[in-house]
């Protein structure tokens, strides 16, 4: 089998995401974490590679991506599909630009779009302006983001400082007007030396024209959903090979959350209310590590279901990373998270539902996991996984941080028990 579809990830739940939402095509689709040491053998029709490289520097993440883009290429794919958050998190400095120009140049192409569109999930691109739902991106929860805060709405003004090539963009009413039209918009910014194009979507329909128009270019880019409609477009009988049932572990649960946005705050506090809560703080594990957090969850009833978070709300976030430092601040509980995670695996626990793309990513490691089968959707974009960890085998769902509904976690065990 050679792989049709190769995809680069810049964190953990984004990855998951992406396969969750390839899979519902039927075809095999594998999701590895970090790029593999060995060569392809045996790749499935889409390959997701899942990096940690949201918010590392930016020579850092163009390494990571451009040697996941050497693996992928290695496993047969014929087409590259870039992918970060639905709400575009970044900074001035990238990493989302100069990720994609070094794909592009590695690939030898001289235009990419951009479109980060989930309207199932509420994110929608008009005129060039991200929504969250109803809201502008830069007056949505999105603007206290404590990594990558997001202040201006409009994706070209975001996307020209991490780039070197001009920037463009193909409005709803060209891609209304269908793949045609779209392909020959691109064709004009192309011949004017447009790289890079931001394409409006506002509905799925969108999507499927996108995906239509952009369906032989080397390099797409954007949020999953985008990329969902491509296999739809392959010949019949392009993946031979049967998708296999997931089988999950029965055994207990445990739900770690880091993410501090708006949407998991909520879940936070709805699932604490019935189930034994511990919330970290980071100024106390800069002193005194995660050794309190680690025997209170070696004192929880063998049959509960603990929640363990860092989930905070803005001022909270903002005291800690003035007293540590962003950066040590993040780190300090992602490192403690992942402490915890070990523990809880070593105890016993084999259901793990984890919140946050930052804390996903340092879970995942953690836990020794290289790659995950992909199971039913719990949410839009937020599948439960399986995967063998030290041994045994676990489930595990990464939720990034302003997916799923208020009842998420509650919901995410319940799928389990569902046939």
């Amino acid at each position: 089998m050679t792989t049709r579809l190769g995809c680069i990830a810049d964190d953990f739940t984004g990855a998951t995401d992406l396969a969750g939402l390839l899979a519902r095509s039927g075809v095999r689709v594998s999701l590895r974490i970090g790029v593999p040491d060995d060569p392809p053998t045996d790749p499935a029709t889409i390959e997701v590679i899942a990096l940690k490289i949201r918010t590392t520097p930016v020579a850092q993440a163009v390494e990571g991506a451009l040697a996941a883009l050497d693996w992928l290429r290695a496993a047969g794919a014929g087409q590259i599909f870039w992918k970060y958050c639905s709400t575009f998190d970044s900074t001035s400095e990238g990493n989302i630009g100069p990720v994609a120009e070094a794909l592009m140049d590695a690939l030898g192409t001289d235009q990419t779009i951009y479109c980060p569109a989930f309207p199932e999930n509420g994110r929608s691109i008009y005129m060039g302006n991200l929504f969250v739902g109803e809201q502008p991106l830069a007056e949505s929860p999105m603007r206290d983001h404590p990594l990558t805060p997001m202040r201006d709405s409009n994706l070209m003004r975001l996307l020209t400082p991490q780039v070197t090539r001009p920037v463009g963009l193909a409005n709803r009413l060209c891609v209304a007007q269908g793949a045609g039209p779209l392909a020959a918009r691109l064709a004009e910014l192309r011949a004017q030396g447009v790289a890079h194009v931001v394409v409006d979507a506002v509905a799925d329909a969108d999507l499927a024209v996108i995906a239509a128009a952009c369906a032989d270019m080397p390099l797409l880019t954007g949020g999953s959903a985008v990329a969902a409609p491509l296999p739809a477009l392959w010949p019949q009988g392009a993946d031979a090979a049967a998708r296999v049932p997931v089988v999950f572990p029965d055994g207990p649960a445990i739900v770690l959350s880091g993410s501090c946005s708006a949407m998991t705050r909520a879940q936070v506090a709805a699932f604490a209310a019935n189930h034994p809560a511990y919330q970290l703080n980071p100024v106390e594990l800069a002193t005194a590590g995660p050794d309190a957090a680690l025997t209170w969850l070696a004192s929880q009833p063998a049959d509960a279901t603990p929640i363990l978070y860092a989930t905070a709300d803005p001022d909270a976030v903002r005291h800690a990373q003035d007293k540590l430092g962003r950066v040590r601040a993040g780190a300090i509980v992602e490192d403690a998270l992942a402490r915890i995670a070990v523990a809880a695996r070593d105890a016993g626990i084999r259901r793990f539902v984890v919140a946050g793309g930052e804390t996903s990513g340092a879970v995942t490691s953690a836990l020794g996991v290289s790659a995950l089968d992909i199971g039913p959707e719990i949410a839009p974009g937020v599948p439960w996984c399986a995967a063998e960890c030290a041994g045994e085998r676990i489930a595990i769902a990464l939720k990034s941080g302003n997916f799923g509904a208020q009842t998420f976690f509650a919901d995410a065990l319940a799928r389990l028990e569902q046939p």
